[in-house]
């Protein structure tokens, strides 16, 4: 990895000014094209008539349109189909519209319409009813998999229904406002955060800007061979979970006894995991001690397997390009981590459709995760479908040349998808594209002590929409980024949910963790660091500068990197 230093622009003005922070550390930043708000020229009914034929094909319509409040915005709220079961949801504001277009991911294997933006906590053109917001639930309904069996719902999860929802939005806007989006941006994460960039990759004309929060974007080993691993690994002969939610607090403790400070400051938080080499065996329980306070020598090594991933015994091969990350463990509750002995490991729920329906050329109904092997042959078999369903193209020329800007972020205690996937991504692109031209449109923020897609301990409330914005309409790029916890949002504006995040999933202060201090901090885009200044609450974001270049994420040499490289995407 490069780590030339690049001239990168300052904090955004109007969060610093929020925030009190000395002027001194930052420089004018341009804001979003001053754009006034367009009224509709038609009304909301006659968007049932809009022809959608050409688009989707035939048997696609518009089936209802209606005025309503959306989060107290006045909309005309448009839904339809686009042949054979990609429906959509497009939200028309009807008197605040500011001629911007934001198109919204969904998480998992979606089928569902979810109209929630993420990263975009305090983003005043998107609280104001200024985007039209449309979100699509990508051609079938609930997440068995059995769709998988049909060539063009498996084409329509895979990058269809987003591209086609993108020009249905986008006639829509036309035919209500009589005027077509001055801008189009698409958000998403997790699964979400796949499409956003299958969009850019596949489609580099469809949005000036796209935000992609950790994404899976490796859908292929992503949803087989590494969730297969976290679950196979934490389960014993007797089918009973070896490593249980209560061993968590001990396991993320120790961590951070060992590695927090390696960062520069010890604030509860593992910030440059790459400095981390903890050893789980440290935690094997002395004879007579109390087996509550340490660790069974099965889940100590059980522990190991999880930080370093499927591995192909016979060849010595990792098989994926990096695993959870040092600082995480209290994310893994729900995922890879039951509550319970006789529970179900939520991963094992992941791979299940997959196995059967969608990652390999023949499906097979009675694929279960005892069947899955872990090796090299497995990966090879994954390779096939690999430029169908993976967005892991490092060529995005087109998309570069078309005037278009990629924000990347992710949680450094993300359970669901390793980091070091999308460091991969941002490495391949250097690789491939050069250094200059990549910084040209492309930026990369991980986010310490944030899990999946804005949960975990860390402040994960930001916003990654006006810094977009910022880019594409006034030509600045964003450099430093305020984050801040959940609690201390009001600074910013609505909480930020995430996007795609397992519903319900239980907090780390069921585990009886107490939580870290509220808190603010700037981001900086990788291989950028944030550093305490040395004095003052290290709580505050106004004692934070950008540090120093570092690794931040490993990754390492398996026989998967090729994947991350340039290739042609299939139909």
């Amino acid at each position: 990895m490069l780590f030339t230093p690049r001239a990168l622009p300052a904090l955004h003005v109007p969060i610093i000014l929020a925030l009190g922070l000395p002027m001194h550390t930052v420089t004018a930043s341009a804001a979003p094209a001053d754009l006034p708000a367009v009224a509709p020229s038609g009304t909301c009914g006659q968007m049932l008539d809009v022809d959608l034929t050409d688009i989707g094909g035939t048997g696609s319509t518009v089936k209802t349109a209606q005025e309503t409040i959306s989060d107290g915005i006045p909309v005309c709220s448009v839904t339809g189909t686009l042949a054979p079961e990609v429906n959509f949801q497009v939200l028309l504001p009807m008197t605040s519209w500011t001629q911007r277009y934001l198109q919204l991911g969904c998480g998992g294997l979606c089928g569902n319409i979810t109209l929630r933006s993420g990263a975009s906590s305090g983003c005043q053109t998107y609280s104001d009813g200024g985007f039209v917001v449309a979100a699509t639930d990508m051609g079938h309904t609930g997440n068995s998999g059995e769709w998988g069996l049909n060539d063009t719902q498996r084409a329509d999860f895979a990058y269809r229904s987003q591209h086609l929802t993108a020009e249905t939005a986008k006639r829509l806007i036309g035919q209500f406002y009589g005027q077509d989006a001055a801008y189009s941006y698409f958000n998403g994460c997790s699964d979400g955060g796949r499409e956003a960039l299958m969009e850019a990759m596949r489609f580099p004309h469809d949005f000036d800007g796209v935000v992609a929060g950790a994404p899976a974007m490796l859908f292929q080993v992503q949803n087989t061979l590494y969730h297969g691993w976290m679950a196979a690994s934490n389960y014993d002969a007797e089918g009973e979970v070896i490593v249980t939610s209560d061993k968590l607090p001990l396991i993320a403790a120790a961590v951070t006894q060992a590695c927090d400070a390696l960062d520069g400051v010890a604030d509860g938080m593992v910030s440059q995991p790459a400095l981390c080499d903890f050893d789980p065996k440290t935690l094997i329980c002395a004879e007579g001690a109390d087996p509550a306070t340490c660790l069974t020598a099965q889940q100590a090594d059980t522990v190991a397997k999880f930080y370093a991933g499927p591995q192909d015994l016979g060849t010595g091969d990792y098989l994926t390009a990096g695993q959870v990350q040092y600082g995480s463990e209290l994310e893994w509750q729900g995922v890879f981590v039951a509550d319970h002995k006789d529970d179900e490991i939520f991963s094992a729920k992941i791979v299940d459709p997959v196995l059967k329906y969608l990652a390999f050329e023949t499906p097979n109904p009675d694929f279960a995760l005892s069947d899955l092997a872990f090796t090299t042959e497995t990966l090879d078999a994954l390779r096939p479908r690999h430029p169908f369903f993976d967005a892991t193209n490092a060529d995005l020329g087109d998309f570069q040349n078309a005037g278009g800007k990629l924000i990347l972020w992710h949680g450094l205690a993300d359970p669901h998808i390793s980091p070091a996937n999308t460091l991969s991504l941002h490495n391949a692109m250097i690789g491939f594209m050069g250094e200059e031209a990549v910084n040209s449109f492309e930026r990369l923020y991980f986010l310490p002590g944030v899990g999946h897609c804005g949960s975990g301990q860390g402040p994960s409330n930001l916003d990654l929409l006006t810094p977009m914005m910022d880019w594409v309409e006034g030509g600045v790029a964003p450099d430093a980024v305020m984050t801040s916890s959940t609690s201390v949002v009001s600074n910013f504006g609505m909480p930020d949910l995430g996007d795609g995040a397992p519903q319900g999933r239980p907090e780390p202060a069921s585990l009886g963790v107490a939580p870290l201090p509220d808190m603010t901090r700037p981001i900086y885009p990788y291989p950028y660091t944030a550093a305490y200044r040395g004095a003052g609450d290290v709580t505050d974001g106004a004692n934070w500068s950008r540090g120093e270049p570092a690794q931040i994420v490993n990754t390492r040499a398996w026989p998967g990197a090729d994947l991350f490289g340039a290739y042609t995407f299939s139909e």
